[in-house]
């Protein structure tokens, strides 16, 4: 069946997703996208000129949509502390719903090419920003809390690439809970110390 052409694109970006998560970047081929898509290579390369292009696409494609899961929920949640309770439980069941993306945008591959990881930074960065503008805590400036918050998304990434890998059986929303606390009561004890 022939698809309007940004449905195609859109079907060819949910495929390479797959794809790539199953056998990473290197050994992934424009020909393995093509066949598991149903399309001819022609038709791939209409869309995406190589795969380095196709594998950015896909990292701002999945960043965008896990920074939309997080905003989206943190925007609903009223206190800060609810907020990142709220922001942590969206991204483990982003996590737990698109393990593959999340292999894509936070595995080897994407950490080994500068311009895989500028576009991986980004989304970190961003994040982090988000978490930053809720620690509050007297006497700490804007680069102390982008710091601390650059610890608790690196916290919460490492906790969910160590699960997607192991393949632990585990409730996103109890992990969410375990890591808010962790972070909230780490930050409610530097606070203490500041004071």
């Amino acid at each position: 069946m022939r698809l309007p052409a940004e449905q195609r694109r859109i079907q060819l970006l949910e495929v390479a997703i797959e794809i790539f998560a199953e056998r990473g970047f290197h050994a992934t081929s424009m020909e393995d996208i093509a066949e598991a898509a149903g399309v001819t290579k022609p038709v791939l390369y209409q869309h995406f000129s190589s795969k380095r292009e196709l594998f950015l696409e896909l990292l701002s494609e999945l960043g965008g949509r896990l920074r939309a899961a997080l905003s989206s929920s943190a925007a609903q949640a009223g206190s800060p502390r609810r907020q990142v309770e709220d922001g942590l439980l969206a991204y483990f069941r982003w996590i737990a719903e698109h393990q593959g993306g999340f292999q894509v945008l936070f595995s080897g591959d994407s950490r080994y090419d500068p311009d895989f990881l500028r576009e991986v930074a980004r989304v970190e960065d961003e994040i982090a920003d988000n978490v930053a503008s809720l620690i509050v805590v007297e006497g700490f400036d804007d680069e102390r809390r982008r710091i601390l918050a650059m610890g608790i998304v690196g916290m919460a990434e490492r906790a969910g690439r160590y699960w997607v890998r192991h393949s632990a059986e585990l409730d996103p929303d109890a992990l969410a809970g375990q890591v808010a606390e962790l972070a909230w009561n780490g930050l409610r004890g530097l606070g203490q110390r500041a004071s």
